[in-house]
């Protein structure tokens, strides 16, 4: 099995895939699998630029587009993860994962997959303290905080990523684990990156999260990309395991930012994407920890009253199998949420987000809960579904009763940029560890579910249901400064969560 590992995309699809073909015909190999390390930026239209985190110059419409819209088709199959450049509006319908296009696979929040024997699993976003404990309160339209905050990692996605004991071979993140630079050519990244020297000296550089699960984990190999330069350092666990980490470039012309990776044939099995047993379970399990609050809500652990290990059992992993007809991630799931790109658009605001069909049929088969939903459903706002058999993207509104939050009884869902590089490309084999920066390099880029209408379950009461001193906001004065809920930290007129 042969992987192509990305650093950051920046919507350049064009440009990865080619770089991806040429490299295939040059060296005579056929390439299995993109993994992109987050700052995909699935823009569909210039609406969705409106929900990305740049300034306005850099608002690009970029490739993806074509994808979406079926001009073009990925050529290999494709997984991401988010960073802290994406399409927020779109990604948030899918957080629990999803294809935003034919062959171009998101992972989620937080997720884990299989394809054939090999296990993948990533952590979307970037880590920030001040967000990290926050529940999932953020909703388009977002004010200038949330387009920022809806991105970052939460502690509930790490927790639950942290449940997972199964061995997983792959990990990706975008920001870097904390303290990885002790493991590499620390002297070399700096000669490249004088400004992160403060950082890495405080051990500030990096995520804790990302850290933890380093630790926990220890994958066989971690990928990340982020601050756009290669970094290579080997982990050696206590128990004796190793895990190989790459940081990887974005994509410009003569950036170390693609990387080929040759795993034995063991990992082949039927080279289908799947989801995964345990992963699903882990969901299920811990589905009551979501909040969908804008105050620190914390998970639980050793020496309170509640559950804390929620690990799986066989019964559990049973249940799920049972549930689910086939595992298999079918291309037909896919299903266009939004129109396609049309140049003479406006750029608008999105504001209200959309019932994913992909996430309808996660949530009912585990009985879990969109987070997105739950917001809405809380601050009295409506959700926009997809019309059944309508080969246009037109929505009708789908309205969540919420007057006086007066609730029906839940229901039980049934069980059932830096250095120039040569032109010769490297292979990464388990064997040897990744190459240095002085040696031979990475590759040069030249440049459904049924979408039928479906009741909306409340699975736990409380989950959706504001506390007495909680208002529904009924108007708005400006659509960014309404539609999405305020940050507890922030002075604000009104709480609306």
């Amino acid at each position: 099995m042969k992987i192509a590992v990305e650093g950051c995309a920046h919507g350049e699809l064009d440009k990865i895939y080619e770089c991806v073909e040429t490299l295939q015909e040059r060296e005579n190999i056929k390439i299995d699998l993109l993994i992109c390390c987050g700052d995909f930026q699935s823009v569909r239209n210039n609406d969705d630029l409106r929900a990305m985190a740049v300034p306005e110059k850099y608002q690009n419409i970029c490739t993806f587009y074509k994808y979406y819209s079926g001009e073009k088709m990925a050529p290999v199959l494709t997984i991401f993860i988010g960073g802290n450049h994406e399409a927020s509006n779109y990604l948030q319908e899918l957080p629990y994962g999803g294809w935003v296009a034919p062959n171009i696979y998101y992972l989620g929040r937080a997720g884990v997959v299989r394809f054939g024997n090999l296990r993948i699993g990533g952590l979307s976003g970037i880590y920030k303290g001040h967000d990290y404990l926050q529940g999932l309160w953020e909703c388009p339209p977002y004010t200038q905080s949330s387009l920022r905050s809806v991105y970052h990692i939460r502690a509930l996605d790490v927790y639950r990523l942290s449940q997972i004991r199964e061995k997983v071979h792959v990990m990706l993140s975008h920001d870097w684990p904390r303290g990885i630079t002790s493991y590499g050519d620390k002297n070399n990244l700096l000669r490249r990156k004088p400004f992160l020297r403060e950082d890495i000296e405080s051990n500030q550089l990096g995520s804790p999260p990302a850290e933890k699960l380093l630790n926990t984990l220890k994958p066989q190999y971690w990928f990340a990309a982020h601050l756009h330069c290669q970094f290579a350092a080997l982990v050696k666990h206590e128990n004796d395991e190793e895990t190989k980490f790459l940081a990887l470039d974005k994509c410009l012309p003569k950036r170390r930012h693609l990387q080929i990776l040759d795993l034995p044939s063991d990992y082949d099995g039927d080279k289908l994407l799947k989801y995964d047993v345990e992963w699903l379970a882990i969901l299920k399990n811990t589905n009551h920890l979501l909040s969908v609050k804008n105050i620190n809500c914390h998970m639980p652990g050793p020496g309170g009253n509640e559950r804390y290990d929620f690990t799986p059992t066989f019964d559990e992993k049973q249940a799920i199998e049972k549930t689910f007809e086939k595992l298999t991630i079918s291309n037909d799931m896919f299903v266009k949420t939004a129109p396609i790109y049309n140049p003479s658009t406006p750029k608008r605001i999105p504001t209200e987000p959309i019932n994913n069909p992909q996430t309808l049929y996660l949530c009912e088969n585990l009985g879990i809960d969109d987070p997105i939903q739950v917001v809405m459903a809380r601050s009295g706002r409506s959700m926009k579904t997809i019309v059944a058999d309508s080969n246009d993207v037109e929505v009708e509104v789908s309205p969540i009763k919420c007057a006086k939050l007066t609730l029906p009884a839940p229901v039980t869902p049934s069980e059932n940029n830096s250095q120039e590089i040569s032109q010769e490309n490297s292979v990464f084999t388990p064997e040897n560890s990744f190459l240095s920066e002085s040696g031979n390099n990475t590759s040069d880029c030249t440049t459904p579910p049924s979408a039928t209408k479906k009741i909306f379950k409340r699975r736990n009461l409380a989950l959706y249901t504001p506390e007495e001193n909680e208002q529904v906001s009924e108007t708005s004065k400006s659509p960014m400064d309404s539609g999405s809920p305020r940050s507890s930290k922030l002075p604000c007129r009104y709480n609306e969560l």
